[in-house]
């Protein structure tokens, strides 16, 4: 159960972030509705994921990391380096926690909406890519992952794991583990490698 309108979401999310980040939110919202509908998931549902899914945003590193001590949420040495990792799982628990939300793939979604995960739902895959193709955005790569993400999320979420290691590299970050990891799973899917590797 989400237990907000879009109205009193939106609200929270504008209190909450800077208005740029706002903007952001309201664009991932709707081209997730635009991607649910087209997917044949619950566009409404889509759209709540895409407001909310940046929630701990505005949380500093520091506070990032004590939430996630505190909560078991920490999964990888990697995220105490660069806690911003951490806004997505440490977003689904305060949402719980502080909207009282229990909308399991809603939250599943707001989760891994940064790192993505060996287990994704249509609607985890959306946000994920949503988030990457937010009008307000501007990247090379950005047109072909529309394309990709009009006719095959996992297609789209090869090639948008591709682009996030390709700029992680060219930036000199860190890389989680769970990125390669989970490009690899949809890249063996798709190429019917994982029968074999099981």
């Amino acid at each position: 159960m989400i237990g907000l309108t879009p109205e009193q979401a939106e609200k929270e999310i504008k209190n909450r972030l800077s208005p740029r980040r706002y903007e952001h939110s309201l664009g991932v919202a709707r081209v997730a509705r635009e991607m649910a509908e087209r997917f044949g998931t619950d566009p409404f549902q889509a759209y709540m994921a895409g407001i909310l899914h940046d929630y701990a945003k505005g949380i500093s590193g520091a506070e990032l990391l004590a939430i996630a001590v505190r909560n078991g949420l920490l999964t990888d040495e990697v995220e105490k380096l660069v806690p911003d990792l951490l806004h997505a799982p440490v977003g689904a628990f305060l949402l719980r926690e502080r909207l009282g939300i229990e909308d399991e793939e809603l939250l599943s979604a707001v989760a891994k909406h940064t790192l993505g995960d060996l287990e994704m739902t249509v609607l985890d895959k959306i946000i994920f890519l949503a988030d990457m193709l937010e009008p307000g955005r501007d990247y090379p790569g950005m047109e072909r992952l529309k394309c990709l993400a009009e006719r095959d999320l996992d297609r789209a979420m090869v090639y948008g794991l591709d682009l996030t290691l390709r700029y992680c590299l060219e930036q000199g970050r860190l890389i989680h583990p769970r990125t390669v990891k989970v490009r690899n799973r949809f890249l063996r899917a798709l190429r019917g490698l994982d029968s074999m590797v099981e």
